[in-house]
């Protein structure tokens, strides 16, 4: 009779936030692990559609619509028009960083018996963010100046590229193999180190005008004094307030929007639709349907 009255026991608007979040946690790491397999190389070819634009330029040359310059414009365009979706569920570099980040905070948890998972200082990550746009001005000097050859060996998405196609690096890498095993270093660390502080393809993303009706907005005057749930629990270390949110920063994930216990948090698309999942598996089938056609995909 007891476990008859749990079982009818209606859940609490807690105990269905928690549920809630715990469904939109799979479905993430659904996503992420579809496009892993299928689309690995997304980041690859639009990195190498930034490069090879300023290697032309640097060469005088014409610019012409050759796959690398499609990959470059159908991300940056679904990015315009959905924010940063591929970040935040596409890129197989950030959805590295989110599994090896959970397995560093199980390993804290179980081995050192760590209540909370160690993070870089919030001042680190303030500055830090700044790194990546260095990042991509030296990759984009180098190449309109004809000297990116010079970094031959020294790429560690090269290295994660070839791994990912169960092949080894090619000779000559080891100063990228570094590179990508201090990345991992970094990923156990800190949640999306190589997103937040050395991503090129981010910093392009960050300088798009991603459209108002992709944006989350938050309600601030609804907030409870002092929660900071949605803060707490954003990977790259926004505030969350209108500024950050259309800072460019914002990767899309939508882990906010289901922690807010008021439901503060939203766009267009979520407040229309009942079912969180409904727009994320649009997207998911827009952006498949794209990668199929721009030749991501290693199915098609």
């Amino acid at each position: 009779m007891a476990n008859k009255t749990m079982e009818n026991t209606p859940l609490t608007a807690a105990q269905k936030r928690q549920q809630a979040l715990r469904h939109r946690a799979w479905l993430r790491a659904g996503i992420q692990t579809l496009f892993f397999f299928a689309m690995p190389d997304a980041f690859a070819a639009g990195f190498n559609g930034v490069k090879q634009l300023f290697l032309r330029i640097g060469g005088g040359e014409l610019l012409s619509l050759d796959s690398f310059a499609l990959s470059l414009l159908g991300l940056c365009g679904f990015t315009i028009l959905f924010g940063r979706f591929f970040c935040g569920y596409v890129c197989a570099f950030g959805s590295l960083g989110d599994f090896v980040y959970w397995l560093s905070g199980l390993v804290q948890k179980k081995l050192f018996h760590r209540k909370k998972q160690f993070t870089l200082p919030v001042r680190a990550v303030v500055w830090g963010q700044k790194v990546k746009y260095l990042v991509l001005a030296v990759i984009v000097t180098l190449c309109a100046a004809g000297q990116y050859s010079r970094l031959n060996g020294t790429d560690p998405w090269e290295v994660f590229s070839r791994l990912t196609a169960l092949r080894l690096p090619p000779e000559g890498s080891g100063v990228g193999i570094l590179l990508f095993a201090l990345i991992l270093a970094g990923m156990a660390l800190h949640p999306r180190f190589f997103c937040q502080f050395l991503c090129p393809m981010g910093a392009v993303f960050s300088l798009l005008p991603i459209l108002p009706f992709a944006q989350l907005h938050r309600n601030g005057e609804n907030c409870i004094a002092g929660c900071n749930a949605c803060a707490n629990r954003c990977p790259v270390s926004l505030k969350l307030d209108d500024e950050s949110l259309r800072s460019g920063e914002c990767i899309a994930c939508e882990a906010c929007v289901g922690t807010c216990p008021r439901s503060n948090i939203s766009r267009w698309d979520l407040s229309l639709c009942n079912n969180f999942w409904l727009p994320l598996l649009a997207k998911t089938a827009l952006f498949f349907g794209m990668g199929v056609c721009l030749g991501f995909c290693r199915f098609f």
